[in-house]
């Protein structure tokens, strides 16, 4: 009695803090606003099965516990209620399943058009690189890094001598414009994930992995690791800036290309030499 008891309080109090508790989530800034309303979906059918299993639980200790002069009921089966369970459990997992595969499908499907942006991540900072005036990017290899080139960019390959090259840990983008995010690592694995945006995926290293948005509202928003990465993990952050499209082409016209850093790095080595 005492346990079926204190049961009932554990699923009051969780229902209680649920809805009194502080922790929300953070305003979304991007068009992924399905995959808040998967989690919800989850959360509900999860809390809903959490529910019934537990107050179960506590009414069959209430009902069927030990009291003097009274067997217990022996019944080794029950194949209308295994049939119950199992057409029950089937749903809710086709129910939790389905619109997650619906959105990650859009989540890897980037529109017609959208622009593409490299994040490359290494311990333990961001970098960036844009497409230049050829609206293509340039071909990488880790082979090519090295003091003048950390992103590895392959210096023959000719489209990628425009490309814009950030390594101040700082990506602008335009607002209402989609996005195709390439995703690269240098060293281990890292994970790009912006909370806001509501947008996360894994960097392994060898690999490029990818998705897309489109930020919707104006503003700093804080870009992290969310894979651990080693001891400095928790300082690896970046900024990603939303604002319009003027404030964006001015950001652009004064960042450097790949070709204007290898000369200018090529330049210091001259004048140190000297």
């Amino acid at each position: 009695m005492v346990v079926a008891l204190v049961m009932v309080l554990v699923i009051a109090a969780s229902l209680v803090f649920h809805f009194v508790g502080p922790w929300r989530a953070t305003p979304i800034a991007s068009n992924w606003g399905f995959i808040d309303d998967t989690m919800a979906l989850t959360f509900w059918i999860t809390g809903a099965g959490f529910v019934a299993v537990v107050l179960f639980v506590a009414y069959c200790l209430y009902r069927f516990g030990h009291r003097p002069g009274r067997r217990a009921a022996y019944e080794p089966e029950n194949q209308k209620l295994e049939a119950w369970l199992s057409a029950v459990t089937t749903i809710a997992v086709v129910v939790l399943l389905a619109p997650g595969l619906l959105v990650w499908a859009q989540y890897i499907t980037p529109p017609d058009g959208a622009a593409e942006v490299e994040a490359v991540g290494v311990q333990w900072s961001w970098s960036f690189r844009l497409p230049g005036a050829d609206n293509k990017l340039g071909a990488s290899d880790v082979r090519f890094i090295d003091a003048s080139n950390s992103l590895g960019v392959v210096p023959s390959d000719s489209r990628g001598q425009d490309d814009l090259v950030v390594t101040n840990g700082e990506l602008h983008l335009p607002v209402d414009k989609p996005v195709k995010v390439l995703l690269r690592s240098i060293d281990v694995l890292h994970d790009f994930y912006v909370p806001q945006i509501r947008a996360k995926m894994d960097l392994v290293p060898g690999l490029v992995s990818y998705f897309w948005f489109t930020p919707t509202k104006i503003g700093e928003y804080e870009i992290l690791c969310a894979a651990f990465c080693g001891t400095g993990h928790p300082q690896m952050r970046g900024k990603l800036v939303v604002e319009n499209e003027a404030d964006y082409a001015k950001w652009l016209q004064a960042q450097q290309t790949f070709e204007q850093t290898r000369k200018s790095d090529a330049g210091g080595e001259m004048r140190a030499s000297n």
